[in-house]
């Protein structure tokens, strides 16, 4: 199996066969490689069939015995399942491939779209919040999306009960994006399989997990990371002070990407986290209007548009330098240096990196044999945690 070569130092090229579709389905599906890693793994080996060559000895670098990839039946199957589902695959380089999520650097290597992919073209906005949203705040919702979308925006939302659900129904006619946390055949919650046909033939579904894959706890954050990336902004309508609408609007300050909120009661527990937003300088939104100002003003304001691609974070000349041999006296010296500084509550790897007074190009080799011996958990927004 072949596949063209791809430089490191430039954006992924898109893969053009079903043979090397193939293949970087089966990197991405293969044991302990999330996101960050595939591209990692692509960036250093230039292609995925190279990449997967590699992976079985890197494993064994890391201590892991008996590693094997994902095999080929099983990464057929799901470009299988998903094509019988309607769906397609659209990889990372592909054309259709959205071009502020390419940006973030945990970009989801494929998503599978289903619906109107000319959405992801667009510009768009997320609306999200509370799940046991009051009466106020669906309406609210609704009348703020609906105007966004008779605006010209495509909202975005995570199919949820209350203000997600609201966004949602309030633009089928305009467009709106669904991102699931499970398959495509697994919409979640099941009260709003209707709304989810509705979305496949009006809108876009998208969701990076195997289309039968039944969403899990973890696979909330990384969808909600999707959201975020998706769009210029994200708008919160009634969240509690602890709640993953709150954790969205963290991952797109992170993401460079604009957060405002609608404001609530001070004594309604549902409106406490977007009024904590507000209170921390998000701006306050009332209608439309208030939303639209605030991005013709970022828009006006923003620089020119960065190399889309999770390798930006490596300077050129920094990934042009051979790399350096590691003793293993020197390597297993820096697995415990991480692995001390390390615990169960997330730390970046900017922070790690300051605080082990290194450089990426030191610690990311490090990085990838802990992740894929298991000793570290690699999370949404460049976190790391310790298992």
């Amino acid at each position: 199996m072949t596949e063209d070569r791809i430089s490191s130092t430039h954006p992924q090229i898109p893969p053009t066969t079903e043979e090397a579709r193939l293949l970087r389905l089966r990197l991405l599906r293969s044991r302990r490689v999330g996101a960050i890693t595939y591209h990692r793994l692509i960036r250093e080996h230039g292609t995925a069939e190279a990449a997967l060559d590699a992976l079985p000895d890197i494993a064994r670098a890391a201590g892991v015995s008996r590693y094997t990839i994902c095999p080929q039946d099983i990464a057929a199957k799901e470009l299988e399942d998903g094509r019988a589902t309607g769906a397609r695959p659209i990889f990372f380089g592909d054309p259709e491939y959205p071009m502020l999520l390419a940006q973030t650097p945990d970009a989801p290597p494929m998503l599978w779209a289903l619906g109107r992919t000319e959405l992801l073209a667009t510009p768009s906005v997320a609306v999200i919040g509370a799940r046991n949203a009051s009466s106020l705040g669906l309406r609210m919702a609704g009348r703020l999306a609906s105007d966004l979308g008779a605006a010209g925006l495509t909202v975005v939302s995570g199919l949820a009960r209350g203000i997600d659900a609201a966004a949602h129904e309030a633009t089928l006619a305009t467009g709106t994006i669904a991102v699931y946390a499970g398959g495509l055949r697994r919409p979640y919650p099941a009260q709003n399989l209707s709304l989810a046909e509705n979305i496949a033939k009006q809108g876009l579904c998208l969701s990076e997990q195997p289309p039968n894959m039944e969403p899990r706890a973890r696979h909330f954050p990384a969808r909600n990371r999707i959201i975020s990336g998706l769009v210029r902004a994200v708008i919160v309508v009634e969240a509690a002070a602890k709640s993953g609408s709150l954790l969205t609007a963290r991952m797109a300050l992170d993401q460079g990407r604009d957060v405002l909120a609608v404001p609530g009661h001070p004594f309604d527990a549902r409106a406490a986290g977007a009024n904590i937003l507000i209170r921390d300088g998000a701006p306050l939104v009332r209608d439309a209007e208030d939303v639209l100002e605030v991005l013709n003003a970022a828009q006006a304001l923003r620089p020119a548009m960065p190399d889309p691609s999770p390798e930006r974070a490596t300077s050129r000349s920094e990934a042009q330098q051979p790399a350096t041999a590691r003793s293993l006296q020197d390597t297993a010296a820096l697995h415990s240096e991480i692995l001390n500084r390390l615990g169960p509550s997330p730390l970046s790897e900017d922070q790690l990196c300051r605080d082990l007074a290194t450089v990426p190009a030191k610690l990311t080799p490090a990085l990838l044999d802990l992740e894929m011996s298991g000793a570290i958990t690699r999370m949404s927004g460049g976190l790391l945690s310790k298992n």
